[in-house]
């Protein structure tokens, strides 16, 4: 998925998502594990990088929210 699409996404589509990559990660690295040759090597590359994705659009909606609560505090 693209960046813009996963930063519109709702927080609990957002853990689905992260959950399916991981999931798929797993298995594909089990494949590559036992010797056997995954029939899209280049879907490992492409499941990093939508993980490095998601987890950089929760860093940056956990600062915004921590950014909203200080000023709400001030």
């Amino acid at each position: 998925m693209k960046y813009k699409e996963l930063v519109n996404l709702k927080p609990a589509e957002l853990e689905k998502k992260e959950h399916e990559a991981t999931y798929e990660l797993i298995k594909l690295r089990a494949q590559v594990a036992t010797g056997t040759n995954p029939k899209n090597p280049g879907q490992i590359k492409q499941l990093k990088k939508m993980l490095a994705k998601i987890n950089t659009i929760k860093t940056q909606q956990a600062k915004n929210n921590k950014l909203e609560e200080t000023k709400k505090d001030a």
